[in-house]
């Protein structure tokens, strides 16, 4: 599935992806390939993306939005920095 990850300012993430795990507000949750669709509001936390079975890349956000469509997931974030 493809995922963009924006803050206002730019683009912190952009390629596809086995899966993501997101900070919702009320407890973390995951997507995975083929999900249905979805808009969900997020918390302040950590972006987990799992590129593969083994390999991941981290994200702290302070609050944001997804939305899932299609097999394209958005997440629109305040603010990110990398782990």
């Amino acid at each position: 599935m493809q995922l963009d990850i924006l803050t206002p300012e730019k683009k912190i993430f952009s390629g596809s992806v086995y899966g993501v795990m997101l900070p919702g507000v009320h407890g973390l949750f995951e997507i995975l390939d083929k999900h249905a669709p979805l808009v969900s509001a997020l918390g302040k936390g950590k972006v987990k993306i799992l590129k593969d079975k083994k390999e991941s890349e981290q994200f702290t956000i302070q609050s944001g939005f997804v939305e899932v469509i299609n097999n394209k997931v958005t997440v629109l974030v305040e603010g990110a920095t990398e782990e």
